[in-house]
């Protein structure tokens, strides 16, 4: 009989799939990343139904819908009672860590629970001497470590596994802050990208035309919506917008990728690591992001957004068992079905309540016939800093159809101003930068009325509600 698996799940945050040179990158490069997609499967269509941060975490380890587990916006913290897949894990056996960033909440009520050891950071955490919460009563303690976030929490793991019982199979979930904003750099990478300019996207200059009101309202233009801490240095706010998208661009974008090199310096010690115990072959090796990122595309930094940019996860997976090398599969698969595939590859059965679908079969090429061929997205959070319209949506493989349903703060950033709920339509084959808004192109009538249908037997599927104005 085969060994059960163990489970490494490296996270990242804010980490976009066009910032790894396995997908194709035009930017960096992501050699230490790039060995699991090499010894395994490359997700091209691996999606997020909700990009913010804290709802992508809750639906990745409870395997539902935000509306179903509660933690639709950054504001809303998952409850420590929730079922989750590590709890399934850890009462199958399994020993369970996580360590670096959690951002479901702190406090007895809401800190991580189903793991046999814990060190995580209080909501963003820091780069540099971060705070950890430590595993104790009332919610842990807190203390300050010394060093790089990215290298201490690695170095935690590391110790983690070092500890671990050697008879039993572990699942260690190691969570990285970076590269989320501020983006601040360690010493070893301070010097990447110096003499060079990082070629800019093709949509940088995007003037938001041919699209709904929300796309020129939202507040996370480069350079006009960010501040001095992003840029490291004194914004030139007189500076003509396209001129200062252009040199804001390559201050933030060259930050950004100096601290994913650094994950990636870092994944490649926990490979090297299970190479040198002998343990690469039984170890389900994953690497994804909560959700993807605007590197510049359309103008913006941040996410939210029902874009590709913000609503695709990288997603690589290794495991030599029972995952060919160097495969790649064009299958939708979300956040949701995490949890039930960790399962399956683990032996078990799927919790109760679970949404999201195992696509262990996909691991070994052999996709489902009745797999999905659209998703339902939602993103709740309209009012925040970025300003963001409220928004659900369907995709399939060539459409997007979005539907922004309340408004932010309007695009002057008065209360007052209100714009009518719209729709828009992309078509993602025609125009994959999605620049062009055909909602209401007369020979897209058919099309349009078939996404309505699909969104609304989606919501219906998952047992969300249609906003009040969403009419036939």
């Amino acid at each position: 009989m085969s060994r059960p698996p163990n489970f490494l799940f490296i996270m990242s945050d804010d980490h976009a799939a066009h910032a790894m040179s396995c997908y194709g990158s035009r930017i960096n490069r992501t050699p230490q990343l790039d060995r699991i997609a090499d010894g395994g499967m490359r997700f091209d269509n691996c999606f997020c139904t909700n990009s913010i941060c804290t709802p992508s975490r809750a639906a990745i380890l409870t395997g539902t819908w935000n509306h179903v587990n509660g933690v639709t916006t950054l504001a809303t913290h998952m409850d420590n009672r929730l079922p989750t897949f590590v709890k399934t894990l850890q009462a199958a056996g399994w020993q369970t860590g996580i360590f670096g960033k959690w951002h479901l909440g702190t406090g007895p009520a809401h800190c991580p629970a189903g793991f046999d050891d814990w060190a995580v950071l209080p909501g963003q955490g820091i780069y540099h001497n971060p705070t950890f919460i430590f595993k104790g009563p009332e919610g842990g303690q807190r203390r300050v470590v010394e060093g790089y976030t990215t290298d201490i929490i690695t170095d935690m793991c590391l110790d983690w596994l070092d500890g671990r019982d050697r008879e039993r199979p572990f699942m260690l979930m190691c969570h990285h802050k970076a590269p989320h904003r501020p983006w601040v750099t360690d010493d070893a990478h301070a010097s990447m990208f110096l003499n060079e300019d990082v070629p800019e996207p093709d949509t940088l200059q995007d003037d938001y035309s041919e699209r709904a009101a929300a796309a020129a309202a939202a507040h996370m233009r480069v350079g006009v919506h960010m501040n001095d801490t992003d840029i490291k240095a004194e914004m030139p706010r007189d500076m003509p917008e396209a001129e200062l998208r252009s040199w804001a661009y390559q201050r933030y974008i060259k930050d950004y990728l100096r601290v994913v090199a650094s994950i990636d310096d870092n994944v490649g010690r926990l490979l090297d690591w299970l190479d040198e115990q002998g343990l690469a072959e039984d170890t389900v090796v994953v690497y994804t992001s909560d959700q993807g990122f605007f590197l510049g595309d359309h103008g913006w930094y941040d996410k939210r957004f029902m874009y590709e940019e913000s609503l695709r996860m990288p997603l690589v997976m290794r495991y030599p068992r029972r995952i060919e090398a160097g495969s790649v599969s064009a299958d939708m698969v979300l956040n949701v079905d995490f949890a039930p595939t960790f399962l399956e590859l683990a032996g078990l059965e799927p919790d109760e309540g679970i949404q999201g679908r195992s696509f262990a079969a996909i691991l070994e090429g052999d996709t489902p016939p009745d797999w999905r061929q659209s998703f339902y997205y939602r993103y709740w959070m309209h009012r925040s800093h970025h300003n963001v319209f409220a928004h659900y949506g369907v995709r399939t493989h060539r459409h997007k159809l979005i539907y922004y349903y309340a408004d932010g703060l309007g695009h002057s950033g008065s209360v007052g101003e209100r714009h009518e709920p719209e729709w828009e339509l992309f078509d993602l084959q025609g125009d994959p930068a999605e620049l062009h808004n055909i909602v209401d192109r007369p020979d897209m009538a058919d099309t349009v009325a078939t996404l309505k249908d699909e969104l609304h037997r989606l919501q219906a599927e998952v047992g969300d509600q249609r906003y009040q104005l969403d009419v036939d």
